[in-house]
């Protein structure tokens, strides 16, 4: 019988967005919409071999700080390099802190943003379910994170770029990555960093982003 569950984990131990509530009923929502089961949970208790088996794709939605146990960690990473789908969103870039797995997945960690505001995401590549429901330039409002460094160079593919000319606070220039995707062993790892307000859990083009995302780290869809 093969993984229909998704996974929609949501513990934070930091700051903690108004929006998670949002998110996870739309997760929910595409996930039932592409044939799978859906669960949204704080318990990291959820972080075992066996749970994970069932899963076709966890989603981490905008979790902060340390929100994995130890053995939740070797779950999870056994999972991903196993076949796993990890969906993560916008504060998942902050998860995790001392993990260097965690870290190696998404090629960088968040590194603040400036306020809310509009501006342009660019997208490289229409070829990929996460990205081909946008158009080439996407009028946005949004935190627009900033990062460590650039994750270009630790094997991810970059799908979008911030235009940091459209907005105030960006830090990493001309090539600023806001969407990327990667291969982890036999796992695939989709990282959006849009998402912050819950009105875009209700915006058709930023669902369609969630939902292609979600297809692909399921492996229901290819790029």
């Amino acid at each position: 019988m093969p993984n229909t569950d998704v996974l929609i984990y949501t513990r934070t131990a930091g700051y903690r967005h108004d929006s998670i509530p949002a998110g996870a009923a739309a997760l929910a929502e595409l996930a039932t919409k592409a044939g799978f089961t859906a669960q949204a949970t704080e318990d990291p208790a959820v972080f075992t071999e066996e749970r994970l088996g069932r899963c076709v794709a966890v989603v981490l939605l905008s979790t902060t700080g340390t929100v994995l146990t130890p053995s939740g960690r070797e779950a999870f990473e056994a999972y991903v390099r196993g076949g796993g789908g990890l969906l993560a969103i916008h504060a998942a870039a902050n998860a995790e802190p001392d993990w260097p797995f965690y870290g190696e997945l998404l090629g960088t960690r968040f590194d603040g943003h400036p306020e809310i505001q509009p501006g342009v995401v660019r997208v490289d590549t229409h070829d990929h379910p996460g990205t081909a429901p946008l158009p080439g330039r996407w009028s946005w409002t949004d935190e627009w994170y900033n990062f460590t460094s650039n994750p270009r160079g630790t094997g991810v593919r970059v799908l979008a770029r911030a235009d940091e000319s459209t907005y105030r606070g960006g830090t990493l220039g001309a090539d600023h990555p806001l969407v990327w995707c990667r291969e982890a062993d036999r796992g695939r790892v989709f990282f959006t960093a849009l998402g912050h307000a819950a009105e875009a859990y209700g915006d058709e083009t930023f669902r369609a982003h969630l939902s292609g995302a979600l297809r692909w780290v399921s492996g229901t869809e290819k790029s």
